[in-house]
């Protein structure tokens, strides 16, 4: 689907920072809505799903527990 978004679990990336969650949510909103960068009247409605895209992975990266790796909780 998005082939440039990469992986964010370790041990794929050891270390997620919050600017590579930001950029996957751009990536994976930018590829839904077909839009590199919104009109200014799409603005709010990107915007947003932007940060609820983040907030969702950062929740699914926080609550993941891969096998074989410390716990970073």
């Amino acid at each position: 689907m998005c082939r440039s978004i990469k992986t964010l679990r370790p041990p794929m990336t050891p270390e997620v920072h919050d600017e590579d969650i930001r950029a996957a949510a751009l990536q994976y909103v930018r590829k839904i809505s077909g839009f590199r960068a919104p009109a200014a009247h799409n603005r709010e409605a990107f915007d947003a799903a932007v940060d609820a895209v983040a907030a969702a992975t950062g929740a699914l990266l926080a609550d993941l527990t891969v096998r074989g790796t410390p716990a970073a909780h």
